[in-house]
């Protein structure tokens, strides 16, 4: 039977989801512990890759096994697993669902403080003054646009750079705490960080939102600004369709 397992992860420790051939990765991890509690290989596939250093508040991945997988697995798995990794919940799908191709949005959440505090270890500090109005209007303009090589790591392996945005939106969530909201339908790699760089690079005031859109236009990564810390940045929802399910069970997440 194949199974979805929801998990999160703070990825301080970690060189990203994927298997490294240089450091330790949540799905390596992840492999050893299910493979072990089931005694059978287990191989997990995620529903994307974070980067080094990258948190998950929810990912899914799915496996395949014949032997049972259920709460009392979730129970074993997490008492197995280093306390940086926590099992929510592991369930039945169909034999074509798919945690990657499968999902029908993704949304990350990148959190910025404006002053200094020794509690906080997963939000970039920025301590220039920003107008969240401006990078609240430039990132309006990315629903405008689907191809987003401006953002994306060079030299990767996809086959295509467009991604359809459905969200992208500056709160603030405590004082002197701003969390970036953004949901698409896939990302490129480092694509959250590039965006939230270059957003920045508009709230400080050296870039304007016309020049904003120049950047998307330009397909130059180059052109963007820095990739902000990765620290910051949470996987925190991926959606799918209802229909992959076999039983009435779908991410006990709700989008921010």
């Amino acid at each position: 039977m194949r199974f979805f397992i929801y998990l999160s992860y703070d990825g301080t420790r970690y060189h990203g989801w994927q298997i490294q051939p240089n450091g330790i990765s949540v799905q390596e991890v992840l492999n050893k512990a299910l493979s072990t509690l089931l005694h059978e290989p287990i191989e997990v596939t995620g529903a994307g890759r974070t980067d080094a250093g990258v948190n998950a508040s929810m990912m899914v991945a799915h496996f395949d096994t014949g032997r049972e997988a259920d709460e009392q697995l979730v129970y074993r798995l997490n008492k197995y697993l280093p306390q940086d990794i926590a099992i929510q919940k592991i369930v039945p799908v169909t034999s074509e669902a798919h945690a990657r191709f499968s999902a029908t949005s993704r949304t990350y959440y990148y959190y910025i403080i404006t002053e200094k505090t020794p509690f906080e270890p997963y939000a970039y500090r920025f301590p220039q003054p920003l107008d969240f109005d401006k990078m609240n209007e430039a990132a309006q303009t990315l629903f405008d646009y689907t191809d987003f090589t401006s953002f994306s790591k060079l030299h990767t392996d996809v086959k295509t750079n467009n991604c359809r945005i459905m969200h992208a939106c500056w709160t603030q969530v405590a004082p002197h705490k701003w969390q970036f909201t953004i949901t698409a339908d896939r990302f490129l790699r480092n694509m959250v960080r590039a965006i939230v760089g270059t957003l920045l690079d508009v709230g400080r005031g050296t870039l304007s939102i016309e020049q904003f859109r120049g950047i998307i236009e330009q397909k130059d990564r180059c052109s963007a600004g820095t990739s902000v810390p990765g620290n910051a940045l949470f996987l925190s929802n991926i959606t799918y369709p209802e229909d992959i399910f076999n039983q009435n069970v779908n991410s006990p997440f709700p989008c921010g």
